[in-house]
């Protein structure tokens, strides 16, 4: 099995002078879900290389078993060393895409021509793609193959306005996710801040926030399998 992961590359908070980026849990929890499950992992970005680590990501309190194994993972640091160029990759490549979090992504994959062609290039095959947090963003202007909206009327999570509030970033940030899927037309499902949950709904899997992301590739990796089954089964109908 391979694995899609895009990353932000973008590491500016708006016009506060801080820095910020991908979220780190929110890239290892997934990661190790994807590689302890045996897949083959390549990670991508807008502008390839390293891509910006959110600084508060890695602070004391955010820290997980999972992101401190990323860190001393020598294979895991030279990948994310060398993501490469979002533009180079096909989704014909991979059997599934995942969009880890943090707040970059709120200004560049949602608005990333090449982010959107890929992922309406994988719904277009058939794939099911995972996304979590503020990369529920990169959704906004994601289209079907009939030219709707991906989330008209579909079920998602992603970072909501409460913890958006709690964070202090509500008027940081070029829009809130949660209110932004609402104008859209999706139905916004959330539990309380910072509570792990996880949407699925056709081939979109969504997650609420950074504790969510592991559950999310759980969820997605599932997903996979009873796709595949239901491929092996209509083979097998064909076959008999």
């Amino acid at each position: 099995m391979k694995v899609l992961m895009v990353i932000t590359s973008h590491d500016q908070l708006g016009n506060t002078g801080r820095k910020t980026g991908f979220w780190l849990e929110e890239l290892a929890a997934p990661y190790y879900v994807f590689k302890d499950s045996g897949a083959e992992v390549t990670l991508a970005s807008p502008k390839g290389g390293r891509p910006p680590l959110d600084p508060k990501s890695n602070e004391p309190e955010f820290r997980t078993e999972l992101t401190l194994r990323f860190e001393n993972d020598e294979d895991a640091e030279a990948q994310l060393d060398n993501t490469v160029r979002l533009d180079s990759v096909k989704q014909e490549d991979f059997d599934t895409v995942f969009y880890p979090g943090g707040h970059g992504p709120m200004w560049d994959l949602a608005e990333d021509q090449d982010s959107i062609k890929l992922i309406e290039s994988f719904l277009a095959a058939g794939k099911p793609i995972g996304i979590v947090c503020h990369s529920t963003g990169a959704l906004r202007h994601v289209k079907i193959p009939d030219g709707s909206l991906l989330v008209h009327g579909k079920e998602v999570t992603g970072f909501t306005n409460g913890e958006e509030e709690e964070v202090g970033l509500t008027k940081i940030v070029p829009f809130l996710v949660e209110d932004e899927m609402l104008k859209l037309g999706a139905i916004f499902s959330k539990k309380a801040n910072w509570t792990p949950h996880v949407v699925s709904d056709g081939q979109l899997i969504t997650g609420q926030n950074p504790h969510s992301s592991g559950p999310a590739a759980n969820t997605l990796l599932a997903k996979l399998g009873e796709m595949g089954n239901a491929h092996v089964s209509t083979a097998s109908r064909k076959t008999a």
